[in-house]
Formats: C-alpha cells, structure tokens, sequence
C-alpha cells in the first residue's frame, strides 16, 4: 500500500481536561494536530470523497472528543484521538498532537504538547 499523509493542524476546541478543579470547571482552549498515514491514490485517480479520509468529518469527530468527557492527562487525551483516527477504514497509522497553550505551570512557557503515534496492529 502506498502511504500519503493528511495532515489537520490547529484544530482549536475547548476542553475540561486537567488534574486540577480549576482546570475542570473554567476549561481551556486545547489545539490538536494530526497527520494520517493513507493511501490517497484512488481518491486521486477517481477524485471521489468517498476514497479518502473526509477531514472536515474527522474535524468534527475529533472535536467532540475534546469538548467531551474530561481526562487528568493530555496523554490520555492523545490516546482516545488516535483511537478514533484508527477506527477510519483507510487510515494505517496516525501522529496526534495535544498542546495545552495555558497549562498551569509557574514559569512562563509557549506551549506544552504531548504527541503520540498509533497504527494497526
């Protein structure tokens, strides 16, 4: 099989996820990035949606991943992502991105991320 990427970036959902009440109860914008190992040629050759991955549905599904059930750790976050990118048909293996750009953390910062990579067993 071929294998392409497609990759969704910066995809900017509010979340409850944290350790922390606080964090629970007032949220926080969480961006998640992902890449996604396919096979786009028969969606070029055919330029059919229905042969490839419908990013704006994996937007969807994603965001309601983050805007849902709240987790302590960004780990666990990543790990239910790439869950759900698995579960596409097309997809072989993904690459997700959690950054947590307002984590309680002392000392000033630019982003924390935590990135895992999945793919079929």
């Amino acid at each position: 099989m071929d294998t392409d990427l497609i990759t969704l970036s910066g995809l900017r959902v509010h979340g409850r996820h944290g350790v922390f009440d606080h964090e629970r109860e007032a949220g926080q914008d969480f961006i998640v990035d992902v890449s996604l190992r396919t096979s786009t040629a028969e969606a070029a050759a055919s330029d059919d949606l229905g042969r490839t991955v419908d990013y704006g549905a994996l937007a969807d599904t994603l965001a309601d991943i983050v805007a849902g059930e709240p987790v302590n750790l960004i780990e666990t976050l990543a790990e239910r992502l790439a869950d759900a990118c698995l579960r596409l048909d097309r997809v072989a293996a993904a690459r997700v991105t959690v950054h947590k750009p307002q984590a309680p953390i002392n000392q000033r910062f630019t982003d924390v991320a935590v990135t895992i990579e999945r793919s079929r067993a």
